[in-house]
């Protein structure tokens, strides 16, 4: 991965927004040299078939899955996720099995159907613009989320990607995003984190970066990710909009 430059001099300076709930000071946003990316809720308007996908794959086998649980799966890396389904649904498989077995119902989507959040897209050329390198942590498949922003045509913006699967911990764990920062060369103080996810926001917060809460509609911790990111959004247009957007 390449590092930031340190001869680059052009940094975000601010992303403030002055609709936002949870405005900070006017230098919140200063001296960003690094920005992670989430993938589904944020990058991707795809949570609908992580929703669906657990419970797609057991009604599959012919069993039938708790109420809750695609909420518990949410928070696991896919390995902890199939684990999860052996020991808990007695299925008489292995974690590969198992994995494949999920990846099958969800690449299609992913490779022809999945699309960006809305005005996602000029956020990334943006910072991208102004030499701020930009990576992708997520829990999904790497092949998948590769595919799918190929199609999409904003893979290229990407220094790379890293999955809870590589790292071998999930979100509750701040080891994917600190991976991430050395990546690119930034320091978590120095590093945006774009999160949909309330367990997601907390552990990157907790970790030292800096937090933006970006709305999904099936999120249900709205308000609670609005008083604990350090920045909160309704949508990436109000981001990409802000009057409050510097660069310096």
């Amino acid at each position: 991965m390449n590092k930031f430059s340190d001869e680059k001099t052009t940094r975000l300076n601010n992303f403030n927004d002055s609709n936002n709930s949870n405005n900070k000071e006017a230098n919140g946003w200063a001296n960003i040299h690094g920005a992670i990316f989430d993938v589904d809720g944020t990058l991707l308007d795809s949570m609908v078939i992580w929703e669906e996908a657990a419970v797609r794959y057991l009604n599959s086998l012919g069993l039938e899955p708790e109420e809750n649980l695609s909420e518990k799966i949410m928070t696991m890396s896919m390995e902890e996720g199939a684990d999860y389904v052996i020991a808990h649904y007695g299925v008489n498989l292995t974690r590969k099995e198992i994995l494949d077995g999920i990846r099958e119902l969800i690449r299609g989507f992913y490779e022809d159907e999945v699309q960006l959040k809305p005005g996602v897209e000029q956020v990334i050329k943006l910072l991208a613009s102004k030499d701020i390198p930009l990576i992708i942590a997520t829990s999904s498949d790497s092949a998948c989320v590769t595919a799918g922003l190929k199609r999409l045509g904003v893979w290229s913006y990407f220094k790379g990607i890293l999955t809870c699967s590589d790292i071998g911990k999930g979100k509750t764990e701040p080891d994917i995003y600190l991976a991430a920062a050395k990546e690119i060369g930034s320091r978590p103080s120095e590093t945006v984190v774009f999160e949909d996810a309330l367990h997601a926001i907390v552990t990157a917060k907790n970790a030292g970066f800096i937090t933006v809460g970006i709305y999904d509609s099936y999120n249900q911790d709205e308000e609670k990710i609005r008083k604990i990111a350090d920045f909160y959004y309704n949508n990436w247009d109000e981001v990409s909009n802000s009057k409050n957007i510097r660069i310096r």
